[in-house]
C-alpha cells in the first residue's frame, strides 16, 4: 500500500482503538449509576466478566482467521459485531438483558484489538512498530479524558443506555475507511479449519471462566466440580488435537519457548492489575469521597495518559535495558503504586489517587508494550497473527480471570463486614456507591457504609499485591535479556 493508504487505514485502527476505549472507560464511570439503577451490585462484574469471556474465547479464533482469510475480512466483521452489540446494550431494561447483549459486545471485541495490532505488525517494521503501538495506546489516554466528562454528562443529564450508542458514529466510520482505503495481498491457506482444536479450545475458556464465576455466586460443589473437569479434560483434548493437526489454532512449538510463555504469563497477570485499578476506583471515588460520575472517573485518566508515555519510552528503553531489566523495574515501580492503595485512609484526597494512579499507568504501558512486541519477534512472521491473537488472549484472560477473582474477595468482604452491622444491608451499599442517591440513606449510617466499602476495596488491591509478585517472580526466573 502507498503511504496514503496506510496514514488512512492507521487512522482507522487508532479510531477502533478509541472507540474500544471509550467504552471501557465509559462504562466505569457509568457502572454505579447502573447497578443502583438496576439494582445489582452484588453481579455487577458479570457486566464485565462476561464481556472479557467472550473476548477471551474469541480472539485466538479470529487471529488464526486473520491468518488464513486476511486481516480486512475479520477485521470488519469484528467492528459491526461490536457496534451490533453496543446498540443491544443500550435498548437493555434489567441487568440480565445488558449481560446478555454484553456477550455480543465480546465477540465483536475479540476481534478488533488483535488484527488491529495485527494490521500494525504488517505495515510497519520492527523499529518503527513499538513507536505505532505507543501512539495507537494514545487513544486510549485520549478516551480517558474525554470519556469521564461525557460519561458524566450522558449519566447525569440523558440516562446511563447513551453510554453505549456512542460507539456508533466511530464504529460505522472506521468500517468504511478500512473498506474503502485498506488493501492486503494475502493468499488464503488451504486446507480444513482447525475446528476440533477450536471446540476444545473454546470448551476449556468457557468452563474454566464459569468455574471462576461460580466462586463467587456460591455455585454448588457440584456443579463445581463438573466445570473444573471439564475444563480439565478440554485442556487435554486440546493439546491432543492441536498435535494431530495440519494448520492447528495455535501451533504448539510456540509454547517451547520459555520466554514466550514467560511474556504472555506476565502480560495475564498485569492486565488483571489493570482492570483492578480501572473498574473498582470509580466506584471507590463516589462511595467513599462522595465525588459525582463525572468527576470520579478522572480518578483513572492519569494512569491512561502516562500509559502512552510508558508505551512510547519502550523502544529506546529495550534497547538499552533489555526487555527482562525493563519489565523488572517497571514491576517494582507498580509495586510501590499498587501498596499505596493499601495503605491510604479511608477517606483521601482526590489528588493523591491522581499522583498514584500516574505511575500505575506509566509501568503498564512498559510492561504490556514490551511483552507484545517481544511477543512478535519471538514467533516466525507467519505466526504473526496467532502469537499477537494469544498475546490479546492473555490480556482478556487475565482481566477475566481477575474480576472474577475480585468479585469473590470483594463480595466476601464486603458480606463479612455487614454482618458485624445489624442496621446496614445490602440495599444500603447499593446506593452509597451512587453520589446522586446517598442522600437517601441516614447520614448516621454513611460513616459506617463507607467503612464496609473502604474494607472491601483495600481486599481487592491486597489481591493485586500478591499478583504483582507473581509477575515479578516469574520474569527472574526464564533465561533471557
Amino acid at each position: 500500500m502507498g503511504k496514503r493508504r496506510i496514514a488512512i487505514v492507521t487512522f482507522a485502527i487508532f479510531l477502533t482503538t478509541f472507540m474500544s476505549a471509550v467504552e471501557g472507560t465509559i462504562v466505569s464511570t457509568a457502572m454505579p449509576t447502573i447497578v443502583s439503577d438496576l439494582d445489582g451490585l452484588e453481579i455487577m462484574n458479570w457486566v464485565v466478566s462476561i464481556f472479557l469471556l467472550m473476548t477471551a474465547i474469541s480472539t485466538p479464533l479470529y487471529g488464526k482467521m486473520a491468518d488464513r482469510l486476511g486481516r480486512k475480512p475479520v477485521f470488519l466483521f469484528g467492528i459491526f459485531v461490536f457496534v451490533l452489540g453496543s446498540c443491544l446494550c443500550g435498548l437493555s431494561q434489567n441487568m440480565l438483558q445488558l449481560i446478555i447483549f454484553r456477550v455480543v459486545q465480546g465477540l465483536g471485541s475479540g476481534a478488533i484489538q488483535p488484527v488491529a495490532i495485527t494490521m500494525l505488525a504488517d505495515m510497519y517494521p520492527l523499529n518503527k512498530r513499538a513507536k505505532m503501538i505507543g501512539l495507537n495506546s494514545s487513544f486510549w489516554g485520549l478516551a480517558s479524558v474525554i470519556a469521564p466528562l461525557l460519561g458524566g454528562f450522558i449519566v447525569q443529564h440523558l440516562t446511563w443506555h447513551w453510554v453505549f450508542y456512542i460507539n456508533l458514529p466511530f464504529g460505522i466510520l472506521a468500517f468504511l475507511l478500512i473498506s474503502f482505503f485498506f488493501k492486503e495481498e494475502i493468499t488464503p491457506k488451504e486446507g480444513k479449519l482447525d475446528l476440533q482444536g477450536t471446540f476444545f479450545l473454546v470448551s476449556f475458556l468457557l468452563a474454566f471462566m464459569l468455574f471462576l464465576q461460580g466462586l463467587s455466586e456460591k455455585y454448588s460443589i457440584l456443579v463445581l466440580g463438573i466445570l473444573i473437569v471439564l475444563s480439565c479434560a478440554s485442556l487435554v483434548l486440546f493439546k491432543k488435537a492441536e498435535q494431530k493437526a495440519a494448520d492447528p489454532l495455535m501451533p504448539l512449538e510456540m509454547f517451547r519457548n520459555k520466554e514466550f510463555v514467560a511474556q504472555n504469563a506476565i502480560t495475564l497477570l498485569i492486565m488483571g492489575v489493570v482492570i483492578g485499578l480501572e473498574f473498582y476506583l470509580p466506584t471507590w471515588m463516589q462511595g467513599i469521597n462522595g465525588l459525582s460520575a463525572s468527576i470520579a472517573g478522572f480518578a483513572v485518566t492519569p494512569s491512561a495518559l502516562m500509559w502512552v508515555v510508558g508505551s512510547f519510552v519502550v523502544g529506546t528503553l529495550m534497547t538499552k535495558l533489555g526487555s527482562k531489566k525493563l519489565i523488572a523495574y517497571s514491576i517494582v515501580l507498580l509495586l510501590i503504586a499498587n501498596l499505596s492503595l493499601i495503605i491510604i485512609p479511608t477517606y483521601t484526597p482526590f489528588w493523591v489517587f491522581c499522583a498514584i494512579t500516574f505511575f500505575h499507568g506509566l509501568t503498564f504501558g512498559a510492561i504490556t508494550t514490551t511483552t507484545q512486541v517481544k511477543s512478535q519477534v519471538i514467533v516466525g512472521k507467519e505466526n504473526i497473527g496467532v502469537a499477537t491473537a494469544f498475546n490479546t488472549l492473555m490480556k482478556y484472560l487475565g482481566q477475566t480471570i481477575m474480576v472474577s477473582i475480585y468479585g469473590i474477595v470483594f463480595n466476601s468482604v464486603m458480606a463479612n463486614k455487614l454482618a458485624q452491622y445489624p442496621k446496614l444491608n445490602m440495599s444500603m451499599m447499593n446506593k452509597v456507591v451512587n453520589s446522586q442517591k446517598v442522600h437517601q440513606l441516614a447520614s448516621n449510617l454513611i460513616p459506617d457504609l463507607r467503612n464496609v466499602l473502604h474494607i472491601s476495596l483495600q481486599s481487592v488491591y491486597i489481591t493485586s499485591f500478591v499478583v504483582i509478585i507473581l509477575a515479578l517472580i516469574i520474569n527472574q526466573t526464564y533465561r533471557g535479556k
